[in-house]
């Protein structure tokens, strides 16, 4: 099996025979010939799978990743068996189109909502009904951080998307588009006179779905701060200014969709006491084995409950488990049933963007299959209305009725029948097995780019990030484009800061910071800076007990090793070499891709930065190679925290620092690899799971 350190005197993989003799993997301490020879090619990874018609991919996505595309960007034409680096520690503006038919902001939008989304997948063998991999599992643990990305992506999906329509409503009723909303009454009347509202609805449905273009004719795009959902006319942003045009607020941003996520992020941190949890990043599946910060530090999700406590006790009453005999209970039942509520919002957030992506697909997902699919089935329902009368209507319901409140046992032996002879009946019958199979959630899409960039050697670069402020400049927008029925005067006057507002602003923020300054006022803040530096000091302590506790061989200390990077520390890494720790030594994490069977591999130093083997460094220090895992063996890939979630918090407000997390790597023997404080583990974790032939399953 081709690990990093082979070198091939032809330039070629192994033969066959040659791997089935190699032990799957390369243990710690293990050494590796150098001098092997090849003679013949051998085949592309294979993984068996009952669920796909194509032999030569498990999945949809991954056939799709090795299709020719008529259209193509940079990650689709790299013919050399080195990677390609296509920006990574570059500015956007310095990297080329990467996707064909995908514009490089929505690419990273995608990629930066997928980071995240996922945290933990697992390789499965079950067959795939739907035809695409990284669905999520029935057995997914709940945890308030899942919580909480759940319901950012209902946010950024759902509640954007039905802001958007109930606004479209209001400025059809506004009259303020008078020929729009004069030609939508004058259908509607002419349906009302000749009994015909649902084909007409029917008939529009379809046109729709069929014919894109259409969509912006009826109705006419506008940046959705910038309507007033009341009156349907012209607003000032809530932000003041117009930065973002899909946007609740209107706030600026730095690139594409970040708006959007600040807003959701902000949605969530105003919800209820579960939420609390959700919004301090409680994960504790993700937390290291031990970690003595993570547990002398108190869990901020219980002041909720404590301050409820308080004031029964104020009251005069009796807060303690023993006289209140329902507060585990109901604190167990409570907490037992956010598990399916998580599900729910995540099943909800799945069929909207399946539908979102039938309506609008993306490559390299087919455009046309899906539209018609749908179309099919309202053109049937267009055939039927067409012979139906209202009281035909009202006779199948109350027939309906009768039949399901008269005819239970029957019922029920018809679905001990089905559970019998079709056991995944039901699975069978949900909309992204049937109606929408085969078309992806934003996760399904992202993993497939992620995957057309691996099948190519061009990893996609990561998105870009900054830490400089956004600009309170507004975004592009021609006045004369927004069809608000506006004047010039009143968009430009919507879209811009007004100059007197932030003028008084200016002078508020002054004042009130001159009134802070006063000694008498900074009481408070003398008090949080004490705090403050009291936990700043017992952080340092705790982390500097750490490395002399692991100089004499603590593995737990190890793990906490360098999860506080310096500013020195920092520097480029990947696609191939990534920073991080294995057992707290320094090093990188090396994906070596150039052989016919990928591995992944930690070392002391750096490879060439090609994908190929590690030779000329491993060649003379073999013993600074500590692992080699072949990516087929790998059946599970986990993120884990570089401290517990509660430790984080308190590390996040007394330093201002950001915690470097890690990432666990499980093979098919059971052996588990460790690797911490790295930089860019998110990207490190999306190639390990889009280079390799697994199907994964999202945990």
């Amino acid at each position: 099996m081709p690990m990093p350190g082979y070198v091939f005197r032809d330039g070629q993989p192994i033969p066959d025979s040659e791997l089935k003799e190699q032990p799957q993997g390369v243990r710690p301490g293990s050494s590796i010939d150098m001098t092997r020879v090849s003679t013949s090619t051998s085949s592309a990874i294979h993984t068996p799978s009952s669920s796909t018609a194509d032999g030569d991919h498990p999945t949809d996505s991954h056939a799709l990743a090795h299709a020719d595309q008529d259209e193509k960007g940079a990650a689709q034409m790299n013919e050399n068996d080195t990677v390609k680096n296509l920006g990574w520690n570059q500015h956007p503006t310095e990297v080329p189109d990467l996707v064909g038919g995908l514009d490089n902001e929505e690419l990273w939008t995608l990629i930066r909502r997928f980071n995240k989304q996922m945290y933990h997948v697992k390789a499965t063998t079950a067959p795939l009904l739907g035809g695409l991999d990284l669905e999520v599992a029935d057995e997914d643990e709940f945890s308030p951080d899942k919580l909480r990305a759940n319901v950012e992506r209902l946010y950024m999906t759902v509640i954007i998307g039905l802001m958007g329509f109930g606004k479209h409503i209001a400025r059809l009723r506004s009259w303020r588009e008078p020929r729009r909303t004069g030609a939508f009454a004058a259908v509607y009347a002419l349906a009302w006179i000749f009994n015909l509202l649902v084909p007409t609805f029917l008939v529009t449905l379809i046109i729709l779905i069929v014919h894109p273009p259409s969509r912006s004719i009826l109705f006419p795009p506008a940046p959705l701060a910038l309507v007033n959902s009341s009156t349907g006319g012209v607003q000032s942003p809530t932000a003041g200014v117009l930065g973002s045009h899909d946007s609740a607020t209107g706030a600026p941003e730095k690139h594409k969709g970040e708006a959007v996520e600040q807003e959701a992020s902000n949605f969530v941190s105003g919800i209820g006491s579960i939420a609390l949890s959700s919004a301090t990043g409680k994960h504790e599946q993700g937390d290291p084995d031990s970690d003595p910060l993570n547990k002398s530090v108190p869990d901020p999700t219980r002041l909720a409950m404590a301050g409820a406590d308080a004031k029964r006790s104020a009251q005069g009453g009796t807060p303690t488990e023993e006289h209140d005999k329902t507060k585990q209970p109901m604190e167990n039942a409570m907490w037992g049933q956010m598990r399916p509520v998580m599900h729910t919002i995540g099943d909800i957030s799945d069929g909207w963007e399946r539908f979102a992506n039938a309506l609008s697909p993306t490559p390299p997902f087919p455009t046309e299959r899906p539209r018609l699919v749908l179309a099919s089935v309202l053109v049937a329902g267009l055939a039927v209305s067409l012979f139906t009368t209202s009281a035909m209507v009202m006779k199948g319901t109350t027939a309906g009725i009768g039949v399901g409140f008269f005819s239970d046992p029957l019922v029920w032996k018809g679905l001990a029948w089905l559970n019998q002879n079709y056991p995944n009946w039901q699975k069978l019958l949900e909309i992204r097995n049937s109606l929408l199979k085969g078309v992806p959630t934003n996760a399904q899409l992202t993993i497939t780019l992620l995957r057309i960039g691996e099948a190519n050697k061009a990893p996609l670069p990561p998105p870009p990030s900054s830490d400089q402020a956004p600009s309170d400049n507004p975004a592009s927008l021609d006045p004369d484009e927004v069809p608000l029925g506006a004047s010039n005067d009143e968009v430009q006057s919507a879209i811009h800061a007004d100059p007197a507002e932030t003028e008084a602003a200016g002078i508020a923020a002054a004042t009130a910071a001159g009134a802070d300054e006063k000694p008498k006022h900074r009481h408070g803040q003398h008090i949080l800076s004490l705090f403050k530096g009291t936990a700043k000091g017992g952080v340092e302590t705790k982390l500097g007990a750490d490395k002399v506790r692991a100089k004499i061989g603590s593995d737990h200390a190890k793990n906490h090793l360098g999860v506080l990077r310096k500013a020195s520390e920092l520097g480029p890494s990947g696609p191939v070499d990534f920073k991080g720790r294995y057992k707290g030594h320094k090093g990188w994490i090396n994906i070596s891709s150039a052989a016919a069977i990928p591995c992944v591999s930690w070392s002391k130093a750096a490879s060439d930065g090609t994908g190929g083997a590690v030779a000329e460094t491993i060649a003379k220090h073999d013993k600074q190679v500590a692992f080699t895992v072949p990516v087929p063996d790998i059946k599970e890939l986990k993120k884990i925290g570089g401290l517990g979630w509660k430790a984080k918090i308190v590390v996040g407000w007394a330093t201002g620092k950001t915690v470097a997390d890690g990432l666990e790597i499980t093979d098919k023997e059971g052996n588990v690899w460790k690797l911490t404080a790295i930089q860019y583990r998110d990207e490190l974790f999306n190639r390990l799971i889009a280079i390799g032939g697994q199907k994964w399953e999202s945990w």
